[in-house]
């Protein structure tokens, strides 16, 4: 096998930790020797051994003269477990394959230059573009301070989200609602804005695939979320995020099961950089942003977008009063539009997929 194909392994090995180790990176790892896997290993939750260990402690000995294929770069340095530099030294690797570096400032070429100062055949940059871009919320966040912000919508072929009489089950195909489930399973908090639960009343769940609930976020700047709201129901945590929230409401929706977040705004609107600065100091890494078509728009007017999704459905709604993707002022000219880099478009049942990060 190929350095990359093996690197594709481990890619793949990386993604089974989705969900479950936010705010730590997606992690694969495999050892081979003389052309044949000896050792798999993945990141299997926050806080537990990380992907070396587990390929390292089923290859056994046969880990020695081996090389060992990683997603990420080694650490040096001790957090929750002891440095993975020290199990591949240990372990009598001989060669290290490794797909990007950790941009970590506790790593940052680090285990790299640990690597080669002990004599091992170290290559860096297998599938490295594959392996960043499967980490986008832990660089992001180790990078900025703030939580990675993925932006989804489903619309329509001409940009609609809700007919003008606010119907908008269901625009995308039930192979695009899988995919939304499984964006939510892997990032940590979803977001909404008041207008989607009274319009929708969703109830934010990754209930299509299996995994845990992520943190749900209801931006709600004066208090209109009902107790009653299906989202309040649900495992897991549901916060609502207001500014100007009558106290009386703020009790109902303690006794219903939320938590609220009062946090700065201008009247009503809550300021969404103070809000991502509240998820950094909780931990949480990575926010889906599900709408509906203001909330996308203060976010985008807010630059505060790193990645969109787009789940375009072949159909046609039409209707001058049909509710847009992205609401707002919107830009004043084609010039200061949002302009994406690194386009992606897939096929998804009879939908498309757009996706790519922002300019």
């Amino acid at each position: 096998m190929t350095d990359e194909e093996v690197m594709r392994i481990a890619l793949d090995l990386a993604q089974q930790g989705e969900g479950e180790v936010n705010p730590n990176p997606l992690v694969g790892a495999v050892v081979v020797r003389e052309g044949v896997v000896v050792g798999r290993g993945f990141h299997r939750r926050f806080g537990g051994p990380h992907a070396e260990v587990y390929a390292l402690e089923e290859a056994g000995e046969a880990a020695r003269g081996a090389t060992i294929f990683v997603t990420l770069e080694p650490c040096v340095h001790h957090g929750k477990t002891p440095p993975c530099v020290d199990r591949i030294l240990a372990a009598g690797i001989a060669r290290a394959v490794i797909a990007c570096k950790d941009p970590n400032p506790l790593v940052d070429g680090k285990g790299i230059a640990a690597l080669r100062a002990a004599g091992l055949n170290v290559r860096v940059g297998v599938l490295e573009a594959e392996a960043a871009q499967l980490n986008e919320p832990f660089f992001t966040f180790i990078t900025t301070g703030r939580p990675f912000v993925h932006l989804k919508l489903a619309m329509s072929l001409d940009g609609k989200i809700a007919t003008a009489n606010r119907d908008a089950k269901w625009i995308t195909g039930q192979a695009s609602r899988t995919r939304v489930h499984e964006l939510r399973r892997r990032l940590a908090a979803i977001l909404v804005g008041a207008g989607t639960i009274l319009a929708d009343d969703p109830s934010l769940t990754v209930r299509l695939v299996p995994g845990r609930n992520p943190l749900r976020l209801v931006l709600d700047g004066a208090g209109r979320t009902p107790p009653a709201a299906r989202v309040l129901r649900e495992a897991g945590r549901t916060v609502i995020v207001t500014a100007i929230m009558p106290e009386a409401t703020e009790v109902a929706l303690h006794q219903a099961g939320a938590e609220v977040w009062r946090l700065p705004g201008s009247g009503a609107r809550v300021d969404l950089a103070a809000l991502l600065d509240r998820l950094a100091k909780e931990g949480i890494d990575s926010l889906l942003v599900e709408g509906g078509a203001e909330t996308a728009a203060s976010f985008l007017e807010a630059h505060l977008v790193d990645r969109v999704s787009f789940f375009i459905a072949p159909i046609v709604l039409g209707g001058r009063d049909a509710i847009p993707a992205v609401g707002g002022a919107g830009a004043p000219t084609v010039a200061a539009g949002v302009r994406l880099r690194g386009l992606s478009v897939e096929r998804i049942g009879e939908d498309v997929l757009l996706s790519g990060t922002l300019l």
